[in-house]
């Protein structure tokens, strides 16, 4: 009777070590299904976010840097997180996640930037609509501050524009106005209804 109970526990020893292999590749597999399912998922809304972009005849593209030219000369230079590009009637590219721009002399040296939060460029005019908190200084230390500012390539001599308010500070004075038109480079401006102050030290006041 003592072999056959010895018999008896090595086949059970034996059963429990196939269901503990079975129950680990079928526990493999569960898992490796499980990733597969969840990798799937992942792809089936990537998939489905492009095709949207691309029903809605949208391109994106992130962390853009863009160089422009006059000619053969390079004269700035657009940097965004963000760029949204739109196929329409008449296309036009968006920068929703703010959008920064260099521009260069001659020498490409750079002579000038602008900030903002937020620019539509209408390709067609090869202008671009700047909006909120936007921000254009020179190398001389003066800053113009506005809400609405036009970039307009065509317009030599006088690209920047706006009939919105606008504040320039400079070393010397602070003036505000209710338009402004200026060239590129921002080394001079013309300001509409402006009025100011000009700052003083205490050291030149008049006895």
């Amino acid at each position: 009777m003592v072999p056959q109970a010895k018999v008896s526990i090595e086949v059970m020893i034996k059963f429990v070590g196939i269901m503990n292999k079975a129950i680990h590749r079928w526990g493999v597999l569960i898992l490796f299904i499980i990733l597969f399912c969840i990798s799937s998922c992942e792809n089936s809304k990537q998939q489905l976010n492009q095709f949207a972009a691309k029903k809605s005849g949208i391109e994106v593209a992130k962390g853009v840097s863009i160089l422009y030219t006059t000619g053969e000369k390079t004269t700035a230079r657009i940097t965004a997180p963000l760029m949204l590009r739109h196929q329409e009637a008449i296309p036009f590219i968006e920068f929703t996640q703010s959008i920064h721009a260099d521009f260069f002399n001659d020498s490409l040296k750079v002579e000038s930037k602008l900030d903002a939060r937020y620019a539509k460029y209408i390709e067609s005019e090869s202008k671009v609509f700047l909006r909120d908190s936007v921000v254009v200084f020179n190398i001389k230390g003066d800053t113009l501050y506005c809400q609405e500012l036009y970039w307009d390539r065509n317009a030599i001599g006088h690209e920047f524009y706006t009939n919105k308010p606008v504040r320039i500070r400079t070393p010397t004075q602070i003036i505000d106005g209710d338009g402004l038109d200026a060239p590129q480079d921002f080394t001079s401006w013309h300001i509409t209804n402006g009025k100011g102050f000009v700052r003083v030290s205490s050291g030149e006041f008049p006895e």
